[in-house]
């Protein structure tokens, strides 16, 4: 295996003016790409790409170019906060600790471990040491009730990598350094850099796969990616695994690489069956010559890379069987494990040719879910974020620990959620800038913000490469605010739990996490950059696969829910990104709600351009500025998440789950349209 590093480091902090520059790394998503931040005294001047950086190679979006202005926020927490006579009150630490930890134990005692809630959310998420050290407070509770994103938007991913590879963390991405065809499906990574798994440089990246071969998009909106695309196919929402079905037939009359090892074929032929190109044309509104040129491009192409987003992994059971059949399109064409097809990420610190991967059971790995939503499971030791409100109606959860996350704009059925919130013992916030959940907390914790901290990357199954980055602290904390691993171990101490001594310096606990990797943290900080590199075909994943028997063709879980899938609704709500938002961050960046709407279907409910208009499902109705777009196809209604007064989480329905995961249906969901407020 290549071992490659790039010496960034020789010149991280360089004189600018009467001021420095500072190089680093943006931890907005999982991009992460490699900046400058100018800095004067301590106030941070700018934020701007470094064109030495081996990935992003001097891009840098509107998001990560807002780093000042979130740092200098005129809401941002600077000291914790306590509710006091239904009033948060500056405090300080050993106040807000001390209250938090004795009602903490309080509750665990009397209700037992399973009564506190924690939910990973992307604040914990990107932060290397606070990661390392939540999971160290969840292991010492011992609670189930654990929530993240993944239940969100996410669970289709790791759900085939489990049915279908025999191992959940199967983390796939495409080979975009070889790939000359791509099929991005539901995404738009030129907006919103991937989903999950990184796309660094996305606008590059697409323009330099569009340049040597194909790109094909699917997509109900002609999207940024759709404009660089080679190919664009418009289906009606909810139809997405209607085109990849037909593909699949398709493939199998032609007949799979014999090469690749497979199991139930025959299944899996007889599941695709009834999805001819009549059939599918007809459900997907797709003319059938427009799906013939796309069989074609497949048949031609040989290794394909397909990669999906929210578009697809919002739609609930419609994500698990769409993911699915991306897979199989992949397999089929010989393209897993291949140059140009899917690669697999071994791990920069986890390493998994070290050793022998388990192997999951055909029906899945599934666990107990809440008590009070039996029809629920647990996946990845995980419960669905759907069930919260009513764990605590039902007086199971009495405290939550919300380690950054905006729960209000990130969790479904927003009414029911904000009702169960605030009949909480304890809710606990980390965060930097002041939100509807911060003001709903009894405790609020400030946390540095990713300037104030030194950090290495952990988030392994989410990187494009195999590598690791260091950045230093760029300014010191504002106010008094502390690191969220230091937070977190304090808490631990009071609550009788040694996860880690709170007294050690920030740069030893971050060596410690950075220990195990592929390079020592020395290596790694002198720098700042290191890659591993990667094998295609990987040796590790075909020994996994020999041990399988091949990969799953057609777990009988999915076959079963491609068979049951109804018709979608005939005006439907879809997700989209913001390229200056990132759910609910960035909201000072002006970024509006608007709602995207096909002319005809603007005409039809009577609504002008640029006038209110109200969306409504069966579970309520928010208002939001329309914007007449020809570029959206009839029949699909679409708006951004996070943003606060216009909530699309309103609008979705906790108990309209997933059966297999627990994840709400967020896109797909059936709307009405009208004029005016």
């Amino acid at each position: 295996m290549s071992r490659i590093t790039t010496r960034l480091r020789r010149k991280d902090m360089m004189a600018v003016s009467s001021g420095r520059t500072v190089r680093s790394f943006c931890r907005i998503c999982t991009s992460l790409c490699g900046i400058l931040v100018d800095v004067d005294g301590d106030v941070v001047t700018r934020v701007r790409g470094d064109r030495e950086h081996p990935l992003s190679r001097g891009y840098t979006c509107p998001k990560g170019r807002a780093l000042p202005q979130m740092h200098h926020h005129p809401a941002r927490i600077e000291r914790p906060q306590l509710r006091v006579d239904g009033v948060l009150r500056d405090v300080t630490w050993d106040e807000c600790l001390d209250d938090l930890a004795a009602r903490l134990r309080r509750i665990i005692d009397r209700d037992g471990p399973e009564s506190v809630g924690i939910f990973f959310g992307t604040g914990v998420g990107m932060d290397a040491t606070g990661t390392r050290k939540a999971e160290a407070l969840h292991a010492a509770l011992g609670t189930p009730a654990r929530f993240s994103p993944l239940t969100i938007d996410g669970t289709a991913k790791p759900l085939i990598s489990d049915l279908v590879g025999g191992f959940v963390g199967l983390s796939g991405r495409p080979d975009y350094d070889r790939a000359d065809f791509v099929v991005f499906i539901g995404t738009n990574p030129v907006i919103s850099h991937g989903h999950a798994i990184a796309v660094p440089n996305p606008t590059g990246t697409v323009r330099d796969i569009a340049r040597r071969g194909q790109v094909w998009v699917i997509d109900p909106r002609r999207t940024e990616t759709a404009r660089l695309a080679t190919g664009h196919l418009a289906p009606k929402p909810g139809t997405d695994h209607a085109l990849l079905a037909y593909l699949v037939r398709e493939l199998l009359i032609d007949g799979a690489d014999p090469d690749v090892p497979v199991q139930d074929a025959d299944r899996l032929r007889r599941a695709v069956a009834p999805f001819t190109l009549e059939r599918t044309a007809a459900l997907s509104d797709v003319r059938a010559d427009a799906l013939s040129a796309f069989r074609d491009a497949v048949r031609r192409a040989g290794r394909i890379a397909i990669e999906t987003g929210t578009g697809v992994t919002m739609t609930a059971d419609r994500a698990n069987v769409t993911q699915w059949l991306a897979w199989v399109v992949m397999i089929l064409t010989g393209s897993m494990n291949r140059p140009g097809g899917l690669w697999f990420h071994p791990g920069f610190a986890y390493q998994l040719e070290a050793f022998e991967l388990p192997i999951s059971p055909p029906e899945g790995s599934f666990g107990p879910g809440p008590r009070s939503r039996p029809e629920t499971r647990s996946f990845m030791n995980e419960w669905p974020c759907a069930a919260l409100p009513d764990e605590i109606e039902a007086g199971h959860i009495r405290a939550v620990l919300n380690l950054g996350g905006s729960l209000l704009t990130s969790f479904p059925d927003t009414a029911a959620l904000e009702r169960a919130l605030r009949k909480l013992d304890v809710l606990a916030t980390t965060d930097i800038i002041a939100n509807a959940t911060v003001a709903m907390s009894t405790h609020v914790l400030p946390t540095k913000d990713q300037l104030e901290r030194s950090d290495v990357t952990i988030w392994d199954a989410l990187s494009s490469r195999v590598s690791a980055q260091h950045t230093p602290a760029v300014v010191p904390p504002i106010g008094d605010r502390r690191s969220m691993w230091w937070f977190l171990a304090e808490l631990g101490r009071r609550l009788g739990y040694d996860i880690g001594d709170p007294d050690l310096p920030d740069d030893t606990v971050l060596a410690d996490v950075a220990a195990h990797g592929r390079c020592s943290f020395s290596e790694l900080v002198q720098t700042g950059w290191f890659d591993a590199g990667h094998d295609l075909p990987a040796s590790w994943v075909e020994r996994h696969l020999e041990r399988l028997g091949g990969w799953r063709l057609a777990p009988p879980l999915l076959v079963e829910s491609l068979a049951a899938l109804p018709e979608p609704g005939q005006l439907v709500l879809t997700p989209r990104r913001q390229m200056k938002r990132l759910n609910a961050q960035l909201d000072f960046l002006g970024e509006l709600a608007t709602v995207l709407i096909h002319p005809d279907d603007a005409e039809a409910a009577g609504v002008a351009d640029g006038a209110p208009v109200t969306v409504r499902s069966a579970r309520g109705r928010i208002t939001a500025t329309a914007k007449i777009d020809p570029t959206i196809r009839r029949g699909a209604v679409s708006m951004p998440h996070g943003h606060v007064n216009a909530n699309v989480n309103g609008l979705t329905d906790r108990n309209d789950v997933d059966v297999v995961t627990g994840m709400v249906r967020y896109s797909g969901v059936p709307v009405s349209l009208e004029a005016g407020a």
